[in-house]
């Protein structure tokens, strides 16, 4: 894939809000699809993670025969995109997590699951996001969403958030290829997110498929 192309991004199709990321990665000029097995893994430069529950998807990941093939594609640099369950699904270590719970991993980070509360103390805030040069705060929705409790020295914090709490807590991070939110940007009608991460994805070029 050249920079100038369109990069063909997929969105992981266990479970969750695939739908919505699909609308917000074609708004943002990439070629978006489904993805359900290895060989529609295979066909993508990148892949998007949707919010959902990150118990289910894990064990849906592993179902579907997804699972190592993500982890072999994450190391050999494909990029990948996280929202709320898929910041887990990135994430090295978990805090709250099933014993049995799997993820694809990748982040040097530890991520504590529904850190923000249950369902029904979801929120919505504007986050100052680095790296967007327009447009102010993002509009960040947080929906029974994890935080980062900790991260390696190579990972780049974007975004932080105090919310109802006394201290600050990280809700977007960055390391290489890999970039994940606590938060839903698809569920906003701001692109400006999705279109960082198909810029991610035209500057990694195409990964061997």
């Amino acid at each position: 894939m050249s920079s100038s192309s369109t990069p063909v991004i997929g969105v992981l199709a266990l479970q969750g809000d695939v739908r919505e990321h699909l609308i917000a990665l074609a708004e943002a000029d990439a070629l978006a699809r489904p993805v359900r097995r290895p060989e529609e893994l295979a066909e993508v430069d990148a892949i998007v993670i949707p919010g959902g529950e990150s118990t289910t998807m894990s064990k849906l990941a592993l179902l579907f025969g997804v699972m190592e093939p993500l982890r072999a594609r994450v190391a050999a640099g494909m990029p990948v995109y996280g929202t709320c369950a898929g910041m887990i699904m990135l994430a090295d270590k978990i805090l709250d997590g099933r014993d049995d719970q799997e993820t694809v991993g990748g982040i040097d980070m530890v991520v504590r699951r529904n850190a923000f509360g249950r369902q029904n103390e979801s929120f919505e805030q504007g986050v100052a996001f680095t790296g967007l040069e327009e447009g102010g705060d993002v509009h960040g929705v947080f929906i029974r969403a994890p935080w980062v409790e900790s991260v390696g020295a190579d990972v780049e914090v974007l975004a932080s958030l105090r919310a109802g709490t006394p201290d600050e807590h990280i809700v977007a991070v960055r390391q290489g290829n890999l970039l994940a939110t606590s938060f839903h940007p698809e569920l906003t009608g701001d692109h400006r997110v999705h279109a960082y991460f198909v810029d991610m994805v035209r500057a990694a070029g195409s990964h061997n498929r």
